[in-house]
């Protein structure tokens, strides 16, 4: 994936990385709703994010912030409205197919092996290999090599790649699962409560490895119900409340404090 530098929002307001107005954006949902039985768990919800863009996802739990990841990637299939890639309606019938679309999700487990060390993780399940037949075996110094080129181009430097990933801390662990997303090649970027449980130091450089993953032209998906952590990064940021919306903002129409009194139960009418 080629690297984009950062680009100041134009005068007109729009954000780095927008679509022109005759583009459509990378990925859309479009009046999504989600039924499990006599459960209503989403209604109505409409929201975009483009490449070079980050869309925050906020609520408190219940919200709904699970049920709409879950459709973006693939593993439910959506009741009604539209998933829109490229412009372009689809469903997915499985996770298998977003990948392929390019949407890559990191969940709070990070699917990683706690007792492998840190190149092995980074490559599960995509392994690299040299020679064939039985002389085949794994590219142990190829992969100790990108591994940490990959790590090094997201500002991620690691004491020592063979080290079991369990060693590490919370917010090195969420920084290695996202340079591994940004390096198989994910256009749309889900991060699933990637700060939480973490503490001010290790939060903030994990918010950076996402402002970096935008700056390198990713359209991020950032689900949080912290909205200090949200709002430095943000492009756009939708609210959900009991599987509605409570709006869809930026920073020129939103404030911190605005945002926080809305996720705090605030009416609209006081924003």
């Amino acid at each position: 994936m080629s690297e984009t530098s950062p680009r100041p929002a134009a005068h007109d307001g729009t954000m780095p990385g927008s679509a022109p107005d005759h583009m459509p954006p990378l990925l859309e949902v479009s009046e999504i709703g989600k039924r499990y039985g006599h459960i209503e768990a989403l209604r109505g919800i409409s929201a975009t994010v483009d490449a070079g863009e980050v869309l925050c996802v906020l609520g408190d739990n219940g919200a709904g912030k699970s049920s709409l990841i879950k459709i973006v990637a693939g593993e439910h299939p959506h009741t009604s409205g539209s998933l829109l890639l490229d412009g372009e309606p689809v469903t997915f019938t499985g996770p298998r197919d977003a990948i392929a679309a390019g949407i890559a999700t990191v969940y709070q487990d990070l699917a990683m092996v706690p007792m492998m060390p840190v190149w092995r993780n980074f490559f599960l399940g995509s392994e690299r290999t040299v020679g064939r037949g039985p002389l085949r075996r794994l590219d142990v110094t190829g992969m100790k090599r990108i591994a940490n080129e990959q790590l090094a181009s997201m500002g991620i430097h690691l004491r020592d790649l063979d080290q079991p990933v369990g060693t590490l801390s919370g917010g090195e662990r969420q920084s290695v699962a996202i340079a591994r997303a940004v390096y198989v090649g994910a256009r749309v970027l889900i991060l699933d409560e990637p700060t939480a449980a973490l503490g001010v130091t290790q939060a903030a450089r994990v918010l950076q490895r996402i402002a970096a993953a935008r700056d390198r032209g990713l359209a991020v998906i950032f689900i949080t119900h912290n909205p200090q952590h949200a709002y430095p990064v943000g492009t756009r940021f939708l609210v959900l409340s009991r599987g509605e919306s409570l709006g869809l903002f930026t920073r020129e129409n939103v404030t911190l404090p605005e945002l926080t009194t809305l996720m705090s139960g605030g009416e609209l009418e006081a924003l």
